[in-house]
């Protein structure tokens, strides 16, 4: 251990001081440098007790395998010179998967898809005790395709090119999560990175969607359509049910008085015209010229 080299290196140049100071050997002013160099060991492992982890880390603190459920924080730290300090990142890290996988209907699928994770720093001591620095090759990476693997088996490969697409990503994501947070990891996202179908297939299942975006276009057109008749219906009736209702009220006497009115008015305007009589019992008068 590099605390216990120092000690020594210092005790042996501290020694040699103090021995040539109680001697008169011919080695006594070449041995005035020892002090010099007891001090800096001396120094050096006082340093060995004093440990940097940097932003983004803990340290786990491991004395000859005992494991220290407290872990350090980012910063400097004073720890046991005898003991080993691993550090562990907590950033987001990415996990990027390559796999072939099956559809619902039994194709072979080519999938690119990432898993952005990092690790629960609360657990990191327990992750080390179990797992070690590693994790994420010998948990993650394994359960990761497996999953994968397992929801896409669910899903049609049309999926892959519609808005189930994001349902199958957090389905990816609900599963890891579930299998490795009690582990110590924290998965934030699994997004689709790429699909690849097989040829041919991409093709009709881009034509199957324009198929069934154009019959969707008709049932919209036809559903308008019917709308705009109903409402042609529904005026239809409401102006016959108007003619109706105007046609009962315009009685005869009521018609021979508006006609009584407006011969009264135009008997009474300045303007010069000539009144023919009108013939028949219920004839009107009729007023022609004017200026």
């Amino acid at each position: 251990m590099p605390f216990l080299v120092f000690l020594a290196v210092a005790l042996i140049a501290f020694g040699v001081y103090f021995a040539s100071r109680r001697s008169n050997l011919p080695t006594r002013n070449a041995a005035g440098i020892a002090p010099l160099i007891g001090v800096v060991a001396l120094l050096a492992a006082v340093g060995s007790c004093i440990t940097v982890v940097p932003a983004g880390h803990v340290g786990v603190v491991d004395f000859f395998g005992t494991v220290s459920p407290n872990t350090l924080k980012a910063g400097i730290n004073f720890v046991n010179p005898l003991a080993n300090v691993i550090k562990f990142s907590v950033k987001t890290q990415e996990l990027k998967e390559t796999m072939e996988v099956p559809s619902k209907e039994g194709l072979t699928v080519r999938l690119e898809v990432s898993a952005l994770y990092h690790l629960n720093p609360e657990k990191a001591a327990e992750v080390y005790k179990t797992i070690g620095p590693n994790y994420a090759e010998i948990i993650l990476e394994p359960q990761f395709r497996s999953v994968s693997r397992g929801v896409t088996a669910g899903y049609e490969a049309k999926a892959l090119y519609t808005s189930e697409r994001e349902l199958l990503a957090n389905e990816i994501l609900k599963h890891l999560s579930n299998i490795v947070a009690p582990r110590g990891i924290t998965i934030e996202s699994t997004p689709l990175r790429q699909v690849g179908l097989p040829a041919g297939l991409s093709e009709s299942i881009e034509a199957k969607l324009r198929a069934d975006q154009e019959s969707q276009r008709m049932e919209f057109v036809l559903t308008k359509e019917k709308q705009e008749a109903d409402r042609k219906r529904i005026e239809a009736q409401g102006i016959a049910d108007f003619q109706k209702i105007v046609a009962q009220g315009l009685s005869d006497q009521y018609l021979r008085w508006k006609g009584i009115e407006a011969t009264e008015k135009l008997a009474n305007s300045t303007n010069s015209k000539v009144v023919v009589v009108g013939s028949g019992k219920d004839g009107l008068p009729l007023i022609l010229g004017g200026q």
